[in-house]
């Protein structure tokens, strides 16, 4: 039932918020006056609703340190789609004209900051945290990253491909970053650093989602399985290649820090029904 509440919660933070960055589509400075506040809200609403459903504090969530660990997840989210980048520019499959608009990359900060923040709180916070208490950090990493590509095929310009290509580099590196500092500021900023990098700077689609322009004048061309097609870089196999390697390192963190989580066992029944410590 606390996971129903939580999501529920956060969720409808989500869609309040997402209304209204919609209805600004041609008012981006609106959108970054909007973005950004929905973001710190469904923060603050997860923090609020895991307390009173678990009757702890949302140490996840906990505000020590938070803008160091945003900042390094961010940087290295665009680090990596920076790398997809330079590989698909100097294949030729890339090409930039000029600037764009400085506008539009500010309207794509607050829609960008907002789309990492609640889905980072809905999957890695709510779905990923509860399961993975019972049946274990590998199984949850799964199960939870199939859904999460799974709900990108309600996009525009989504297809299988698209959705697989998320499950595996966005599914399976977010929920390493969260396994490795079991706090949800990295995969935060590593969403927020590769969303913005994407749409905000390289003025690429994110997701085929018909991303309006950023910062640059640019144009893709090539083949779909280099450059992504109309679901843009994120299902390029670039992007699934670095993505996997993040994956890897963060997995390797999370094992020497020992928070990874064996599967969640019942004990034998004696008189009563009991379950095995972790």
């Amino acid at each position: 039932m606390r996971l129903v509440w939580q999501f529920l919660a956060v969720a409808a933070v989500a869609f309040i918020g997402g209304q209204a960055l919609a209805a600004l589509e041609d008012h981006p400075w609106l959108q970054l006056a909007v973005g950004v506040p929905t973001a710190v809200l469904a923060v603050l609403v997860y923090g609020w609703v895991v307390r009173r459903t678990e009757h702890r504090t949302s140490t996840e969530v906990a505000p020590e340190g938070s803008p160091a660990a945003i900042g390094r997840g961010t940087l290295i989210g665009a680090a990596l789609f920076g790398a997809v980048m330079v590989n698909l520019f100097t294949s030729g499959h890339y090409e930039v004209d000029g600037v764009g608009s400085v506008s539009g990359a500010a309207g794509l900060f607050g829609f960008m900051a907002a789309a990492a923040v609640t889905e980072e709180l809905l999957f890695r916070g709510v779905l990923f945290r509860i399961t993975e208490e019972r049946i274990g950090t590998w199984i949850a990493l799964v199960l939870t990253g199939a859904l999460f590509g799974l709900s990108h095929l309600l996009n525009p310009n989504a297809g299988l491909w698209g959705a697989t290509a998320i499950a595996i580099e966005a599914g399976g590196m977010l929920t390493a970053a969260y396994v490795a500092t079991r706090k949800l500021w990295v995969p935060i900023g590593l969403h927020f650093g590769w969303n913005f990098a994407a749409s905000g700077i390289f003025s690429t689609e994110v997701s085929g989602n018909d991303t309006p322009q950023g910062l640059l004048d640019s144009a893709m061309s090539g083949p779909k399985l280099l450059t992504g097609g109309d679901f843009g870089p994120e299902g390029s196999v670039y992007s699934v290649l670095f993505c996997v390697l993040a994956t890897i390192a963060f997995m390797w963190l999370a094992h020497r820090r020992g928070h990874v989580l064996p599967r969640r066992r019942r004990a034998e029944r004696t008189d009563t029904t009991a379950t095995l410590p972790r």
